[in-house]
């Protein structure tokens, strides 16, 4: 991979571009950057689970879950659908699932 490299002779609009993107990658990173909305993602990276499935994986209270479900739907990381009363999430954002696989790589798998 080659990162771009910013130069003093650089046209403006690639500038701005970057600044663009620096700031939608930053908003990205702030959404996932929690503990809590990161395990929520690692669960619903193996499907799709109801807010009472993620409470019992997280051994988490509704309220804590559906705050960081808030703050991810928010971002468009992840989607609900409801059926009957059960709401049930899944990512909406493949991004998500590929910082997940780096993630994954750098800090849990076994050296």
């Amino acid at each position: 991979m080659t990162l771009p490299v910013m130069t003093k002779d650089m046209p403006e609009e690639d500038v701005e571009r970057m600044m663009q993107n620096a700031c939608i990658a930053a908003n990205f990173l702030k959404a996932i950057s929690h503990e809590g909305r990161l395990m929520i993602l690692c669960h619903l990276a193996t499907g799709e689970k109801s807010v009472t499935e993620l409470e019992d994986l997280l051994s988490a209270r509704q309220a804590a879950v559906s705050q960081q479900l808030a703050r991810l739907r928010d971002e468009g990381l992840v989607t609900p659908r409801r059926d009957g009363k059960a709401i049930y999430y899944s990512i909406a954002d493949r991004r998500a699932i590929k910082i997940l696989d780096v993630v994954y790589d750098l800090f849990c798998k076994n050296p």
